[in-house]
């Protein structure tokens, strides 16, 4: 059975739908193959730096399942959006990006969601890769990691076992492309009918008019 490592950042800047969304799919991609081929294919867990991490000023908590420094091996590791505290989290999570770059050597493919590339990209693993963020915080990627090949017209990135999304709920169509290379078509089709996400979105171009263009500065 596969290893998948959904990450909970320490710091009260992530994102719960991009924790909880990628939970919730898996497990049901899970439970389809259980009923069709009798197993899992993954055992998902949560894992982190901190016991508990608050969101959205306390009114929601995550206790992740595991330690970091507890999972020596894992095949499939997702970053979720740090939101717009993106700059905070990476300085907070610096002990995560050093176990992400481990990790990544040692056999595990990556998946950052929306600003969960600033994470990612703080580990080195995506110079000279294709990445895509949120629009919103292009300017300050570009500026941080001048040598990412930052594409934010682009719905999903992958290369070399490192994948990311464009913004906020695009996340949904990188984990549905995911659970296709992890499970198989067939399943992936049922996901995505199930959590109603349009499949084959993997690379069409995000729509970007005038006015994104304009407030590609803005914080949302």
């Amino acid at each position: 059975m596969k290893h998948l490592t959904i990450l909970v950042p320490a710091g009260q800047g992530n994102n719960l739908s991009s924790i909880v969304g990628p939970f919730k799919i898996f497990s049901r991609a899970n439970a389809i193959a259980k009923a069709q081929k009798g197993r899992e294919i993954f055992k998902i867990e949560l894992a982190g730096l901190s016991e508990e991490v608050d969101f959205y000023e306390g009114l929601f908590a995550v206790r992740p399942q595991k330690n970091i420094t507890d999972i020596k091996k894992t095949d499939l590791i997702i970053i979720p959006s740090l939101n717009h505290h993106y700059e905070a989290a990476v300085g907070q999570n610096k002990l995560l990006a050093d176990w992400i770059w481990t990790r990544y050597h040692d056999g595990a493919q990556v998946a950052a969601i929306c600003t969960g590339a600033f994470l990612l990209a703080a580990t080195g693993l995506l110079n000279g890769k294709p990445c895509s963020t949120h629009w919103s915080a292009a300017a300050d990627f570009k500026n941080r990691f001048p040598k990412v090949q930052l594409q934010i017209d682009q719905v999903i990135t992958d290369q070399d076992g490192l994948y990311t999304s464009g913004g906020a709920y695009s996340f949904l169509n990188l984990i549905i492309y995911l659970v296709e290379k992890y499970f198989d078509r067939q399943i992936a089709i049922l996901c995505a009918k199930i959590f109603q996400v349009e499949i084959d979105r993997d690379n069409q171009s995000v729509f970007r008019s005038s006015l994104v263009k304009k407030h590609m500065r803005m914080r949302w």
